[in-house]
C-alpha cells in the first residue's frame, strides 16, 4: 500500500488484506537498517485474524522515498502523519529496538492517537559505541557484520531454523545490504546516530498511561535486558514478557512466541472486533 506523507510516496505493508479503517489498528515499525519484512509472520497474522495492519518502510528504508529522517522526534512525527494520511484517529504501536522509540516518543507527541504501546528489543539511553558508529559511517559492511553477529544467540540457530533452508543471520545480512543499495546516504549512521542522540525517552515514558507491552530477549546483547530498567519503572503498569533463546533479532529467532505475546495482548485491549 502507498501512502503519500510529508511530500514522499511511503510504503506500508498491510498483511495481504486490502486496508480497512474500521478494524482496531496496529502500527509495526522496524528498527535500524530494517524495512517491513522483519515483521510478515506476526502481520500476516493479523492482518487475518481481525486487525488493520499497516508495517512501514520508515522514510529513506524499504519502497518508502525521501531521506533517512535524522531524528526519532521526527520520525514519530512521520508515524503520526501516517495515521493521518490513512484517516485512523488511535492505532496500537509496536516497535522493534530503534522503532521502540519511535513508539514511545509517537505517544508522548499524540496521547489521544495511541491506544497500546509494544516495545519490543528496546532500551534507554539506546547509546550506539563511537566504534559502531564509525564502521556504520565509513565501513558499513563491517556494521552490517557485526549488528548481525550481535543480534543472534548462533551463526545457526538451534534446534533449528523456524523452516528448512531458511537461514536467520543471512536473510537479516542481505536484509540490510539491501537497503544499502536502494540508499546509499549511510541509512545505518543516519539510524544509529537517531538512537543515540535521543534524549526525552524518560519524559516520554513518564507520560504513558495506555497499556504497555515490553517484550523483551534475555540472550539480547544489543539492547540488554537490564537497559530497559529504566523504562520499565517509569511505565510501572507495563506488562513484560522475556523470551528465552533468542537474541536482539527476536522476531526472526523466536517468531511464534512473539507473535503469540503481541497477539495476545493486543486482543486483550481491541474489544470484540479481535
Amino acid at each position: 500500500m502507498l501512502i503519500h506523507i510529508q511530500g514522499f510516496d511511503a510504503y506500508a505493508y498491510t498483511g495481504g488484506k486490502p486496508f480497512n479503517p474500521l478494524l482496531p489498528t496496529v502500527v509495526f515499525i522496524h528498527g535500524a537498517q530494517n524495512d517491513h519484512s522483519i515483521w510478515i509472520l506476526q502481520t500476516r497474522y493479523f492482518a487475518h485474524h481481525g486487525f488493520n495492519v499497516l508495517a512501514v518502510d520508515l522514510p529513506g528504508h524499504g519502497r518508502s522515498k525521501g531521506a533517512a529522517l535524522v531524528s526519532v522526534e521526527s520520525i514519530a512525527g512521520w508515524v503520526l502523519a501516517l495515521l493521518d494520511a490513512v484517516g485512523v484517529d488511535k492505532a496500537m504501536l509496536v516497535g522493534h529496538s530503534m522503532g521502540s522509540l519511535i513508539a514511545l516518543e509517537a505517544a508522548y507527541q499524540a496521547p489521544a492517537r495511541v491506544s497500546t504501546l509494544a516495545l519490543i528489543g528496546t532500551a534507554y539511553p539506546m547509546k550506539v559505541s563511537d566504534s559502531l558508529l564509525d564502521a556504520a559511517k565509513n565501513a558499513e559492511q563491517s556494521a552490517i557484520d557485526m549488528v548481525n553477529i550481535w543480534s543472534h544467540t548462533s551463526v545457526a540457530q538451534k534446534p533449528s531454523s523456524p523452516a528448512p533452508g531458511f537461514y536467520v543471520m543471512g536473510g537479516n545480512q542481505r536484509l540490510m545490504q539491501r537497503i544499502s543499495k536502494i540508499n546509499p546516504e549511510h541509512v545505518f549512521f543516519t539510524d544509529f546516530s537517531a538512537c543515540n542522540t535521543y534524549a526525552n525517552g524518560d519524559i516520554a515514558a513518564q507520560s504513558v498511561r495506555c497499556p504497555t507491552l515490553f517484550l523483551l530477549a534475555r540472550r539480547d546483547i544489543m539492547t540488554p535486558v537490564k537497559a530497559s530498567a529504566g523504562l520499565i519503572k517509569a511505565i510501572a503498569h507495563g506488562k513484560v514478557v522475556q523470551l528465552d533463546h533468542c537474541g536482539h533479532n527476536l522476531m526472526a529467532e523466536q517468531p511464534d512466541a512473539v507473535l503469540d505475546a503481541l497477539y495476545l495482548f493486543a486482543k486483550a485491549f481491541a474489544g470484540s472486533a479481535a
